[in-house]
């Protein structure tokens, strides 16, 4: 739009010498009474769209005059469809010094009449579908007086979720630029529901053979989905000769937007037949309340004798939204008094309910619609099949009670094209004449994965390896069949899997990592190895400064355990024994002694004859069981740590590599390149790149790379191929994958291979294949818990205190026995005495005195 002062000139010079050809389309409301304002408008007579806005704005004008008894002039120009026809109109409207200008319907015109509008800052008010959000900073006078289509592209987005296509084609026309606007809202909101627009045709709109040529291309391809947004004329075109070629019949789908869908309505017999079968999304137009049924009556009444030519005359949304603009034009220069800004103030201040639904203005644009209808050709006409509604989606009705849905299979049956009954899947199978073409890196890394091979003698190229093994598992679980040629690609993995995007491969097999830098060219399947990169690097001997080895074969808490029980078993032992033994007796701190003493002394000493307590000797005997299998299972691990080497990494992370400027090694060809420069942060002098696996562990043995970064099921391989030596270290770190059309069946596929075990016999013969030239070291010998054993444990405690509480009954019943002996004894003597100290009384005393001390004597004795 910079280039319009140029173009300006031109237009004043045309203008000079094309003025006397206008055509005057003076309408005068009421012949020559007094006049309020002027109103321009610029419509193509001779489309359909033109004719309704021309009428429908004459017949808001004339409901004006009779509500408020104010003329209103409305002049009327055919732009004829080109844009430099539109300006030339616009600039005769600005002479006669019209208020504000209604129209054009293309943005093409919009823009050259907003740019002659400007000098003069006249008000637009615009009926393109779509207005660039740079515009209104350009042109302040410019309204978009039609509800534009970012919404109408989430419908279609979700008639393509509801029916579970993934890919889309794309045909719009080439000189719409306003089709740039509308693309990419309808490639976001095909995003968002997972699918993804898989090209772009532009049309030219009057080259007939280059519509064939698109056709044929678009034939050849698998895309089988088809978004038509282009103009009426422009689609009639196409769609007659895609019915020519045969592009209307089963497995093809076609979805067309406004203004096609709006129309069909007023398309003729010839046109509908060569339509059976599209999906059509259109602006819903509300047909209730007493205004439009009045309106809808009137309109149909005078467009059938305006436009006798036209077969069907009925009102659509463009006769409605054009109707309500001039409405709001009418009021705001009612009120406005004829000022330029005054009357867009006005008109940004509407809000009201029209014919065509609410008309509000925000940034300069008119609100957009929330609701579309859905509407499917069969027959002779079309079938209503219900409604999108933004923020709730389908729905058989609007009404209060409305059940809504995601999907837009509630709605019914669909007519597809061809007439099946079942859905078509969107895209078709590559034929034996046209194959898939499959590219496969000539140039891997690992021969076990991907090996491609020239025969020169019989001019053959083959293909084998586990990826190649895989894709060939995975197409015989297909439910068709799926032709293929393998070629071979030179170059990096990278470029390999652009060669998709750049339509030379169908696909790619091989070892290719599904990474995000490579997820914008291609689609990929669900991975059929583990995914990620690791760090391999050598192992050291970890049998150096070892001085606490002697604690390696018991855990902390098995000799806490053991200590515990020694000295428990030692204490009852001594408890048992200090009776009999001299040695056991003495100060507290002596008997300490020979307590701690007792308790380990035990592990070593078999003396049992020393014991003189039976309990003693059974606790002895159990205690030295359990000591003797502890004993020797502790010296048989010690002696397995002493003589068995242990390995461990030189690095542990990549903090330690790029701390000590370590040189680091990588595929050739791979993206770990970049990965490992912008993600992982090493200096790129750093990073060697290798092609072998032999490479590899000659590069770790001799010290010159301290790490390799692999594929996780690379490093698997090399490990299994030099099983000694090397070992992973550090985390694993992720890529992402992604999903597409045919992906889905192939996808499936490759799960019911897995699924079966076959990939995991695939993989485990591609191991095996790798034998190790080294022994594989032992493992380290795990150090023994108290659950190894508990029994033992467990049988000596339990001995112990069994023996404890014996002994301690056997005190208690000798204690008591002893104290009632010696009340027994006191007693006998205390009444020999008295007896010697009585015997001069008189023997009735004597006599009485002695039955006294008998029964004081039993009385003692029961107690």
């Amino acid at each position: 739009m910079d280039k319009l002062g140029p173009l300006w000139c031109f237009l004043v010079f045309v203008f000079i010498y094309t003025q006397t050809a206008t055509i005057n389309g003076s309408t005068n409301t009421k012949g020559n009474e007094s006049v309020m304002g002027v109103i321009g408008a610029i419509v193509d007579n001779s489309s359909r769209i033109g004719k309704e806005e021309r009428l429908a704005m004459k017949m808001a004008l004339e409901d004006f005059y009779y509500k408020f008894n104010q003329n209103l002039v409305l002049e009327v120009r055919n732009s004829q469809g080109q844009p430099i026809q539109a300006a030339l109109e616009a600039m005769g409207l600005i002479t006669q010094q019209v208020q504000a200008i209604l129209g054009p319907q293309t943005w093409e015109e919009t823009s050259l009449v907003a740019e002659v509008g400007s000098k003069s800052d006249i008000p637009i008010f615009s009926f393109a579908n779509t207005t660039p959000k740079w515009a209104a900073e350009r042109w302040p006078f410019l309204l978009q007086a039609s509800t534009n289509m970012f919404n109408q592209m989430k419908a279609v987005a979700a008639i393509v979720e509801s029916w579970e296509w993934q890919r889309v084609t794309v045909i719009y026309e080439d000189r719409d630029s306003s089709a740039t606007s509308v693309l990419p809202h309808l490639s976001n909101a095909l995003r968002e529901v997972g699918a993804e627009i898989s090209q772009l045709v532009a049309l030219a709109p009057f080259a007939s053979s280059s519509l064939s040529k698109e056709l044929a291309r678009l034939k050849k391809g698998q895309c089988r989905v088809f978004v038509v947004h282009l103009s009426l004329s422009l689609a009639e075109k196409l769609f007659e000769m895609a019915k020519r070629m045969k592009m209307m019949e089963r497995d093809y789908v076609w979805i067309t937007t406004d203004p096609v869908t709006s129309l069909v309505h007023a398309m003729n017999a010839t046109t509908i037949s060569n339509m059976q079968g599209i999906l059509g999304v259109k602006s819903y137009l509300p047909e209730t309340g007493g205004h439009f049924k009045e309106f809808h009556r009137r309109f149909r009444k005078r467009f059938r004798s305006e436009h006798p030519e036209e077969n069907n005359h009925e009102p659509d949304i463009f006769a409605a939204q054009a109707y309500d603009a001039a409405w709001t034009v009418a009021i705001a220069m009612r009120e406005s008094n004829k000022v330029p800004r005054l009357l867009l103030e006005k008109v940004f201040h509407s809000d009201f309910h029209g014919l065509s639904g609410k008309v509000e203005f925000i940034d300069n644009k008119l609100v957009s619609l929330n609701i579309f209808q859905i509407v499917n050709v069969m027959g002779k006409s079309y079938r209503e099949l219900g409604f999108w509604s933004y923020g709730h989606g389908f729905s058989e009705n609007i009404n209060e009670n409305a059940a809504y849905n995601s999907s837009m299979k509630v709605l019914g049956q669909v007519f597809w094209p061809g007439g099946p009954w079942y859905t078509p899947r969107g895209w078709t199978l590559p034929t034996s004449t046209n194959p898939l073409k499959i590219g496969v890196p000539a140039a891997a890394n690992f021969k076990e994965y991907v090996t491609v091979e020239y025969d020169q003698s019989e001019n053959n190229i083959s293909y084998t390896g586990f990826a190649i093994d895989v894709f060939k598992a995975t197409l015989e679980e297909l439910p068709f069949y799926l032709p293929y040629n393998f070629l071979p690609f030179n170059g990096t993995y990278n470029a390999l899997v652009e060669q998709i995007q750049l339509k030379i491969f169908d696909a790619v097999v091989g070892d290719v990592t599904i990474v995000a830098g490579r997820y914008q060219y291609a689609e990929f399947t669900h991975p059929y190895t583990e995914s990620g990169i690791v760090m391999v690097v050598p192992v050291i001997s970890k049998t150096s400064n070892r001085a606490w080895l002697f604690m390696k074969p018991f855990t902390m808490a098995m000799w806490i355990l053991t200590g515990v029980i020694n000295f428990y078993n030692g204490f009852v032992i001594w408890l048992l024994e200090r009776n009999n033994c001299p040695e056991l007796k003495g100060s507290v701190l002596n008997q300490m002694g020979m307590l701690i003493w007792l308790a380990f002394n035990t592990l070593l000493s078999t003396n049992g004859a020393r014991l003189h307590s039976n309990l003693s000797r059974m606790t002895m005997v159990v205690w030295l069981f359990v000591a003797l299998v502890i004993m020797q299972t502790y010296t048989a691990n010690l002696t397995s740590m002493l003589t068995v080497q242990h390995l461990g990494p030189t690095v542990t992370d990549i903090e330690t590599l790029k701390s000590s400027n370590a040189i680091i090694g990588h595929c050739s060809g791979s993206f770990l390149s970049r990965y490992l420069v912008e993600v992982l942060h090493f200096n790129p002098n750093n990073i060697k790149t290798f092609s072998s696996t032999e490479a590899y562990a000659h590069a770790l043995k001799n010290g010159e790379i301290a790490a390799a970064f692999l594929d996780v099921p690379l490093a698997n391989l090399f490990l299994a191929k030099y099983c000694t030596g090397f070992t992973k270290a550090g985390p694993t770190y992720k890529a992402f994958p992604r999903g597409a059309p045919l992906l889905s069946s192939i996808t499936e596929a490759l799960l019911k291979v897995s699924e079966s075990g076959q990939l995991r016999e695939l993989e485990n013969n591609m191991i095996t294949s790798a034998k190790c030239e080294d022994v594989e070291p032992d493992k380290e010998t795990p150090s023994l818990s108290p659950n190894s054993f508990l029994v033992l444990f467990i049988l000596s405690g339990g001995t112990s205190t069994i023996a404890l509480l014996v002994y301690i009954l056997r005190v208690d019943k000798s204690i008591l026995r002893h104290k009632i002996m010696w009340r027994v004894m006191r007693t006998i003597m205390g009444h020999w005495g008295s007896q010697k100290r009585r015997y001069s009384r008189r023997v009735s005393d004597v006599a009485e005195n002695a039955s006294n001390s008998r029964n004081t004597f039993e009385l003692r004795s029961q107690v």
